[in-house]
């Protein structure tokens, strides 16, 4: 199998929400699971809610699922959605 670009938008449970605090995590977890190159950027959403767009490598042999539902259970995540996952060539 080859390697995956993956992008992942992750929504904070409110405005007030520390991003710096659920980042570290997100580093934490993605170095733990596999994630290569992992990048983080904030988008605007609406009314002072910013959600985190996560972009990185993946191994196309391991499943997805599982880091996303470890996304899912970290504090003052309300939401993950897979936005975008292409094969990787180069």
């Amino acid at each position: 199998m080859g390697i995956a670009a993956v992008k992942i938008k992750v929504m904070p449970s409110s405005p007030d929400t520390d991003l710096e605090e659920i980042k570290e995590e997100i580093k934490i977890l993605s170095e733990t699971a596999g994630a290569k190159n992992l990048s983080i950027t904030e988008e605007p959403i609406a009314f002072g809610l910013t959600a985190l767009i996560l972009f990185f490598a993946w191994d196309e042999s391991q499943e997805i699922e599982s880091f996303e539902e470890k996304l899912r259970s970290l504090d003052n995540v309300n939401s993950v959605e897979v936005i975008d996952m292409r094969r990787a060539f180069g």
